[in-house]
């Protein structure tokens, strides 16, 4: 990976977060209590990283990008639960974009995206308990149950 492609990567990631910002601020105005504030807390997180993004970007010799006036939201919550629901399907949506960034030949770029990566699983649980495979991971009829792990292969293949 040259300077040009960790910068596309880092924009990439960078465009995700403005997405996630643009949301959490669509989907907390149309919460309260406690979890209004579970998804401010999100909002300021992912604000948090796409600042750092940016920097990271100039840092380098890059122009970061710019957020959009708006974004298509894959639906508009119009109660708590579609409100977790898309939350989760955000923070699910997340670590895809800092799959490049892992490729940097930077070591505190690639912990940077590892933490990232982490963060919104952990958020995403904590929306919504439950546990799935990483993608690419088979999924056993015996998980299909939210809140349910299944446990890998053994080296015997079972």
């Amino acid at each position: 990976m040259n300077d040009h492609d960790e910068i596309e990567a880092l924009r990439k990631a960078l465009a995700a977060e403005h997405a996630a910002v643009y949301a959490y601020a669509v989907i907390g105005a149309r919460t309260e209590g406690a979890l209004q504030a579970g998804l401010r807390a999100a909002f300021d997180a992912h604000r948090g990283r796409r600042d750092q993004l940016r920097s990271l970007i100039v840092n380098r010799g890059g122009r970061p990008s710019e957020p959009e006036s708006s974004y298509t939201l894959p639906s508009t919550p119009r109660s708590a639960q579609d409100a977790v629901a898309l939350a989760v399907q955000l923070e699910s949506g997340i670590p895809a974009t800092y799959l490049e960034v892992c490729a940097a030949p930077s070591a505190a770029l690639r912990r940077m995206a590892a933490l990232a990566m982490q963060e919104s699983a952990v958020r995403s649980y904590g929306f919504q308990p439950a546990l799935t495979a990483f993608p690419g991971m088979p999924v056993a009829a015996s998980a299909a149950t939210p809140g349910t792990a299944t446990p890998p292969p053994t080296a015997e293949g079972g």
